[in-house]
């Protein structure tokens, strides 16, 4: 058995709620509204933030003006703004707004790959090459997301034999990060462990990025299992808010602010002013018009106090023995 692999003292926080939570919402959300909140973002000292998706307006039409919430929002220096892309076109139409990482996406099971994309992780990996080589030297950093790794919700499990061949293909096309999501909630703390300690140990220098959905509630656990076993990177959703549309099941991702707190309350360093965080939290309501899952924005941070009531007898036990 290898040494445990020491826990970071420091992580950082990637907001994927411009993209990933609002694809799924009801209401569409004015441009203007979008850029004023990936805006007040921007200010709480997260370190990349996912804005939206170049992808097809008919598939997800909630991110149909991309272009314009890329060029409108406020560019922030040490703030780096990426976006999902699924094709060559995409990435074209990515680069020319002056993006700082493009993500594109692949699923490790056939089925969600032909339910979400319309193809099977063979022939991503044939566009992902195509998409490469179209933007070579454009200096923007290159991440694969990797659906369903932890489980299909249409085959089951995934096994794990098959993420780490995936994940050798992705390198060896020259992707620069992989991301392993947990599509649909499906994940436990010991197949986070396991698959985490198998990734870094034979590709350490691959930036790794985990991201989980809290479908099950065990969102912050995996991210926990994650960080025990070497992981500093994590995609959040301010508000817990998200889910993949052609994922049966899938409800939001975990929650930046309770992710942050979590963290914090640890003594990790998220490098995020939580406070400043909760604030923006705050107007997702008014934002989305329904109530979000986060639980820090409505409950405070743990070191919250209150005023003893005034009936209580502080001097005195509650009980007598």
């Amino acid at each position: 058995m290898s040494p445990p692999t020491p826990c970071s003292a420091k992580v950082e926080i990637n907001e994927v709620a411009p993209r990933d939570g609002l694809q799924i919402e009801a209401r569409y959300v004015p441009t203007e509204e979008k850029i004023r909140w990936i805006d007040a973002l921007s200010t709480t000292g997260l370190r990349r933030i996912e804005a939206t998706s170049f992808t097809s307006p008919k598939a997800i039409p909630n991110l149909r003006d991309a272009a314009d919430v890329v060029t409108g929002i406020q560019r922030r220096e040490g703030i780096d703004i990426t976006v999902l892309v699924p094709n060559v076109k995409g990435a074209e139409r990515a680069l020319a707004c002056q993006v700082d990482e493009i993500n594109l996406v692949m699923s490790a099971s056939n089925s969600h790959g032909l339910a979400n994309l319309r193809m099977t992780p063979e022939q991503s990996l044939e566009q992902f090459a195509a998409i490469l080589e179209a933007t070579q030297g454009s200096g923007v950093f290159i991440n694969a997301s990797l659906s369903t790794t932890f489980g299909c919700p249409f085959e089951g499990d995934v096994s794990q034999t098959r993420v780490l061949e995936l994940v050798e293909k992705l390198i060896a096309l020259g992707i620069q990060g992989i991301t392993l999501c947990d599509t649909t909630g499906m994940a436990n703390p010991a197949q986070v462990n396991l698959l985490c300690e198998a990734v870094l140990e034979r590709w350490p220098a691959t930036s790794f990025t985990l991201h989980f959905h809290n479908t099950r509630g065990m969102g912050l656990a995996n991210a926990l299992a994650a960080w025990q076993a070497g992981i500093t990177r994590f995609d959040s959703a301010l508000g817990g808010l998200g889910g993949c549309p052609f994922a049966p099941g899938a409800t939001g991702n975990v929650c930046t602010e309770d992710l942050v707190h979590m963290f914090e309350a640890m003594g990790v360093d998220t490098g995020v002013d939580l406070d400043a965080l909760l604030e923006v939290a705050a107007t997702l309501p008014d934002l989305i018009g329904h109530d979000v899952p986060g639980q820090v924005v409505k409950a405070g941070k743990s070191t919250r106090r209150y005023p003893v009531p005034a009936k209580i007898d502080t001097a005195s036990p509650s009980v007598t023995e």
